[in-house]
């Protein structure tokens, strides 16, 4: 901001004569190149600085910064009544209604710092350390004068009150922000009403939607009457019409329909369909339970959960599930209720051309400019071939435990001998697969080890090991502050390839019984390509199944001849 002074009374009388008036013109500062005409018919109190070619037009502002070329017109009130620190600090009851996993959010927040935060509550000095940083990162924002940054338009609003604003931020129609901070390349809309929040840079929050105690990530858009509370929301995520209560919603977590919840668990790379519902409340003890639905879970209407409950990875979830389920050995998976119970079907989500459509569009939809958030789209990684690895292993003693038996129970889970012969092969086909294209990529580099089990940390994949060095790093000081938190998440993401390759060559070399050649590396390599192959001939043959005449039924509906029902569907589903 250039050089700020007091205004002349000539530059007084003349405002005044436009409409505009202060309790002390002492404390309106101006640039150098003010014009009278930037103030007409407003209220200044407290004080004020207004930058070269701010307008402010019909509107009452106190205690407040506008940065250069912002416009302020029609608002009820923008002000700052307290010193405050715009949202920073607040804590946020994510996933345990009652307060367990609370975490404070802060205006550089990222998922993965999040993630830690709720999670390891098991490690209270990991948490005393991530609170203390979000404390000093609260007091570093602290202000009695609220800001607008350079370029903002803020019109039709009514109450704005401690609200920190960045640059390039559009506040159009909003009925109530309070105590919050909305950052670079926002857009908030009409009728919004939230209270103690953080929106991070180019979200979108609009036409109505509610929110308390809530953290919206980088490019998130919460839409259409869409309402939340205590709930943090994580790059590329889109809610719309229904409502959020204590949910970590991980990147991509997706509602866009009005009759569906999400309560009290932990979602990303989520789709919920029309009426999905989850319960949390057992009438027992409060509302103390919660559900995590592991990465590219998708619920189809109506699905429900009763909390406590856990799915793996990629898992289509339909109907009533009440039993307090754990599958989260089983990626790719459905669970279906058949007869009131919970039945899984190991590995059938590994045909659907859903499953790879989805995996396709995440990069694709990628709206990032900044990137806080550290995400990784590989189909192929070892998170989930870990887990499809040991998911054949339990696979394999169920049915040695009794062989001639129709069904299996784990836990909660009822698994028909069909389904599980079937998912031990399709999880053995999607192994070859994963080996192979992991072995393909990044280099043989001793300094990266990516043996031993990995996390999928809020839309990263990493090792377990490098997880704990990060927390008792934190734990010890060495890793002092939310940035740098962040960095080392992303050192290990620049060299992804290379970890994935090490702990892809450790499982091969562990399948095989020795220390496979290179002419053996080359050949899983193959292996995993013509596996992938053929795994994408049979989703490819169920996007057919989607896109053929048999799903014309209600298309050329005034057609008496097939070459006109056929036409019109063609025309409309883009076909041909």
């Amino acid at each position: 901001m250039s050089e700020m002074r007091t205004m002349t009374a000539e530059e007084i009388s003349a405002v005044e004569t436009l409409g505009s008036s202060s309790d002390d013109w002492n404390g309106v500062l101006v640039s150098g190149d003010f014009r009278p005409e930037q103030l007409i018919q407003s209220r200044l109190e407290g004080r004020v600085e207004i930058a070269s070619g701010v307008r402010i037009i019909r509107s009452r502002v106190a205690n407040y910064r506008l940065g250069a070329g912002s416009v302020v017109e029609g608002v009820t009130a923008l002000e700052c009544r307290r010193r405050t620190s715009f949202g920073n600090g607040v804590g946020v009851a994510t996933m345990n209604e009652c307060g367990g996993r609370m975490v404070p959010i802060f205006d550089t927040l990222s998922a993965q710092t999040a993630y830690l935060a709720a999670v390891y509550r098991h490690r209270p000095l990991l948490t005393a350390a991530l609170e203390r940083m979000a404390e000093e990162h609260a007091r570093s924002r602290t202000a009695e004068v609220g800001e607008v940054g350079r370029g903002c338009r803020i019109v039709g609003a009514r109450f704005i009150r401690e609200v920190r604003i960045g640059d390039g931020v559009e506040i159009d129609g909003v009925s109530m922000l309070s105590n919050g901070t909305v950052s670079d390349g926002t857009r908030i809309g009409v009728d919004v009403k939230a209270y103690d929040f953080i929106v991070a840079e180019n979200a979108r929050v609009d036409n109505g939607a509610t929110l308390e105690r809530c953290f919206v990530g980088e490019s998130c858009i919460l839409d259409k009457g869409f309402t939340a509370a205590d709930s943090l929301f994580f790059a590329n995520s889109h809610c719309e019409n229904g409502e959020a209560a204590a949910v970590f919603a991980g990147p991509y977590t997706v509602s866009h329909h009005k009759s569906s919840l999400l309560i009290a668990g932990m979602f990303s790379f989520f789709n919920a369909g029309s009426g999905s519902n989850q319960s949390n409340h057992l009438f027992k003890s409060g509302a103390v339970h919660q559900s995590v639905h592991l990465r590219g879970c998708k619920f189809a209407s109506s699905a429900y959960i009763m909390s406590p409950a856990l799915e793996g990875a990629f898992t289509m979830v339909m109907g009533h599930h009440s039993h307090h389920h754990d599958t989260s050995l089983f990626p790719y998976s459905y669970l279906v209720e058949k007869e009131g119970r919970s039945h899984l079907m190991p590995g059938a989500n590994l045909t659907s051309f859903g499953a790879v459509r989805d995996i396709e569009k995440w990069p694709a939809r990628d709206r990032r400019t900044c990137g806080r958030d550290v995400i990784d789209f590989a189909e192929y990684n070892p998170y989930v071939t870990g887990a499809m690895l040991r998911a054949v292993d339990a696979l394999h003693t169920l049915r040695e435990q009794d062989p001639d038996a129709q069904t299996y129970t784990w836990r909660k889970a009822v698994i028909r001998s069909t389904a599980l012969e079937r998912g031990i092969g399709l999880y053995n086909k999607a192994i070859v697969a994963a080996l192979g294209a992991m072995l393909g990529k990044g280099a043989s580099d001793g300094r990266y080890d990516g043996s031993g089990r990995w996390l999928d940390i809020a839309g990263q994949y990493i090792t377990k090991r490098e997880v704990e060095a990060i927390v008792r790093a934190v734990e010890n000081g060495s890793l002092a502050s939310p940035e740098a938190i962040d960095n080392r998440f992303r050192l290990f993401h620049l060299r992804y390839d290379d970890y994935a390759r090490d702990w892809a060559l450790t499982a091969y070399a562990a399948l095989l019984g020795r220390t496979p050649s290179a002419e053996e590396i080359d050949e899983a390599i193959r292996a995993g390509r013509n596996a992938h192959a053929a795994m994408r001939r049979t989703t490819d043959a169920d996007r057919d199944r989607d896109c053929s005449l048999d799903m014309a039924v209600s298309y050329g509906l005034d057609s008496d001849r097939e070459e006109e029902i056929r036409d019109d569907y063609y025309s409309v589903r883009g076909l041909k």
